[in-house]
């Protein structure tokens, strides 16, 4: 007949086997809060809340990313193009300001679980040339051959048209939006570019 253990030696070995199950869980419940399973942390988008949006506001993100694209092209093209030096310190600044909202803009549309808009090859915006102050393919393409001071007052003639827009669609989201950081975003481009509009027209000797 086979001895029996005494219980004063099974006792150790059952406790230890319960602290390991309970270290276990511990580092699985660490894993699954603010990090993604290969252990870095989740991206900014997933920290979005999904709930508080409506189409208005997806109609917002949608519209403002390729209009704010193009203006970073038109930017882009004031670099090497412009002969003022208040032309190109403005184009820079337009696209210090845009291009991180594009990024914020895409992050919600993820968040939301809605298709971020696709970029369009060179400078063709066409997809996008019913929206307000967006320009058609033809106009870009006419800035990008102009240099100097034909640049200069084509460039702030177009931005001016351009920002009008944003302002327009900004006053929109504004309006019918419910997500409150979509409608901070749209009073501050509402501020910014209404300020910016009254600069180049000063530039343009309009002011």
């Amino acid at each position: 007949m086979k001895p029996i253990r005494p219980l004063a030696h099974r006792v150790p070995l059952v406790a230890a086997t319960a602290v390991c199950a309970l270290a276990l869980a511990a580092c699985g419940s660490n894993n699954s809060g603010s990090h993604s399973g290969d252990g870095s942390p989740a991206s900014p988008s997933a920290r979005v809340p999904s709930g508080g949006h409506n189409a208005a506001d997806v109609a917002f993100a949608k519209g403002m990313i390729p209009h704010h694209r193009q203006a970073v092209e038109m930017a882009d093209l004031a670099a090497t193009r412009a002969s003022s030096p208040q032309v190109k310190e403005f184009a820079d600044k337009i696209k210090k300001a845009q291009a991180p909202e594009i990024r914020t803009l895409s992050g919600w549309l993820s968040a939301w679980h809605e298709p971020v808009p696709a970029e369009m090859p060179g400078m063709d915006h066409s997809a996008h040339s019913s929206m307000p102050g967006m320009k058609g393919m033809e106009e870009m393409a006419a800035l990008g051959k102009k240099s100097g001071k034909d640049f200069d007052r084509s460039f702030l003639e177009m931005m001016v048209g351009h920002h009008r827009g944003a302002v327009k669609m900004a006053g929109t989201e504004q309006d019918k939006g419910a997500f409150g950081r979509a409608k901070t975003l749209a009073a501050d481009i509402i501020r910014t570019q209404s300020a910016e509009i009254a600069r180049m027209n000063k530039l343009l000797g309009k002011g």
